[in-house]
């Protein structure tokens, strides 16, 4: 008899009870069986393990008897043995360069909603932007066990993919993209949207731009962005100079720091893009602390679109990175590997320029502080 056909037959059975003795709270201690929930359920042991490993064949009214009597019972599958049985662990995980940016974190978030939904736990591990850790935390998942993994941006070791192939886990890099689709991405285009944000401050007059930037070295986000920007200021014939450009840690005191700096030149820049709006909100932060009004001497623009964004004064203007769709869709992808199903290995996601009161025109007679350096 097929699985298919097994269903009717056992649906006819109906449930049967199972003495108090099994059940969790009835004081005897004793664990609580598979056989026990195909007693209760009045099915056989093979339909409760379809249903509890989710296999996409088993009859619907058995699947709700099955998940009633593990409910009344109170049963826990026994995770190791099961894992030891079918390569299932029911686990992801996700390897994000902090948890500190409220971005990575709604992101996460958005991809712990999405698995909980269908029975995966999320295991998250941090690097704190150092490739060496990452690949340790990715063969610390890998020895653990979970089924597949999310990492952030498309640019990761040799032996990290070589670590993944190996093991077999499928796996998914958000917050970027890769136009050859080398590797499946979930994500959208960091360069793309650094373009767009310099050439609207182009169009607004300013010519003398600075940037703060996250250290690009082994982060491929960042690069991107520093490399948009300089992109949309070749295409009207400038350049960014070196000195302009400043790397420090998504903080906001690096930040104030920078800013700081970057005004203290002969001739300092009006308009600053930032390589996140933590950056920019230090940068803000300093701006007031040191008297120089924005926008009209100096424009300051960010990258996520944070909570605060909007809240601050100036409002800031950014780039609004979609991060719960991200982690939505990169749950998605991941789901759709573990079941078979066909995928995509580039789902690039839309970005917005958010227009606030931090930028504004450049003007020749008004608009440049004179600082005392």
């Amino acid at each position: 008899m097929s699985e298919h056909d097994e269903g009717p037959a056992e649906v006819r059975g109906g449930p049967r009870a199972v003495p108090a003795a099994a059940g969790t709270g009835g004081g005897t201690g004793r664990r609580i069986k598979l056989a026990d929930v195909a007693r209760e359920a009045g099915v056989s042991t093979a339909s409760v393990s379809r249903v509890l490993n989710r296999h996409r064949r088993v009859n619907p009214e058995i699947q709700s008897r099955v998940h009633a009597a593990v409910k009344r019972l109170g049963y826990h599958p026994h995770s190791a043995a099961r894992a030891l049985a079918t390569r299932r662990f029911d686990k992801i995980g996700a390897i994000v360069p902090t948890l500190q940016n409220p971005a990575f974190a709604a992101g996460v978030e958005a991809l712990q909603r999405r698995l909980s939904q269908e029975g995966y736990a999320l295991i998250v591990a941090s690097f704190n932007y150092d490739p060496d850790l990452e690949l340790s935390q990715a063969r610390m998942l890998a020895s653990v066990g979970v089924d597949a993994m999310m990492l952030i941006g498309v640019s990761h070791r040799g032996e990290l993919y070589a670590l993944l192939d190996q093991s077999g886990i499928p796996f998914v890099n958000a917050w970027a993209i890769d136009r050859n689709a080398r590797r499946p991405c979930v994500g959208f285009d960091n360069r793309a949207a650094a373009v767009r944000l310099t050439r609207y401050l182009l169009d607004l007059g300013h010519r003398d731009f600075a940037v703060i930037s996250g250290v690009r070295e082994g982060n491929d986000r960042a690069s991107e962005r520093v490399a948009g920007i300089g992109d949309a200021l070749a295409e009207r014939g400038f350049e960014l100079h070196p000195e302009r450009l400043i790397e420090a840690p998504y903080q906001i005191f690096e930040s104030q720091l920078a800013l700081r700096s970057l005004m203290a030149m002969t001739e300092p820049p009006t308009a600053i893009v930032c390589g996140n709006d933590i950056q920019a909100f230090g940068a803000l932060i300093e701006c007031q602390s040191l008297g120089i009004p924005v926008p009209q001497s100096v424009s300051v623009a960010g990258f996520d679109d944070l909570d605060f964004a909007a809240h601050i004064q100036p409002p800031l203007t950014t780039i609004q990175v979609p991060a719960e769709e991200i982690g939505e869709r990169a749950a998605e992808y991941l789901l759709a590997r573990l079941a078979g199903r066909a995928t995509l290995n580039l789902t690039e996601i839309g970005t917005n320029l958010l227009v606030r009161s931090s930028t504004g025109p450049w003007s020749a007679t008004s608009r440049r502080w004179q600082g005392t350096g």
